[in-house]
């Protein structure tokens, strides 16, 4: 059963895509723009501060009254991150971001971040492993069982 590492060694993204607290909105939507990535960690200090997404973008931005180019992200992002470890099945990640209604979330291996898998990863995952098991159970017909 795949775990969530191998999710990010398959994702092969040898940085973490993150913008400070202090940044606009305007710069965190070009940060996500040239890394064609839906959210970004927050950063501070070298551990997570917080958590932003195209959607809390759409959603929070307008509601502060404010335009992108002078709303900073720490004015919106998520500060409660939920993420997962590193040893986690991906059915469990898959488990979560459905319960939770979230699309992003951050691994961990103890203390140390890994990296983000998005949900699109994870259902990749789950098409790859379905597809897998079909084309092995074909290979059985056609063999004679």
């Amino acid at each position: 059963m795949a775990i969530a590492r191998d999710l990010l060694k398959s994702k092969r993204q040898d940085f973490i895509v993150s913008v400070p607290p202090y940044a606009t909105v305007l710069e965190a939507i070009k940060v996500m723009a040239d890394n064609n990535v839906g959210a970004l960690l927050v950063m501070q200090d070298g551990k997570i501060a917080g958590i932003i997404s195209e959607r809390d973008i759409v959603r929070k931005v307008d509601l502060l009254g404010k335009i992108s180019a002078t709303a900073l992200v720490r004015e919106i992002m998520t500060e409660k991150v939920l993420y997962v470890n590193a040893s986690q099945p991906i059915q469990e990640c898959m488990a979560l971001m459905t319960e939770k209604r979230i699309r992003h979330l951050p691994v961990l291996d103890g203390e140390q971040l890994l990296g983000v898998i998005s949900i699109g990863d994870v259902l990749r995952d789950a098409i790859d492993e379905r597809e897998f098991i079909i084309s092995q159970l074909e290979h059985y017909i056609r063999a004679g069982g």
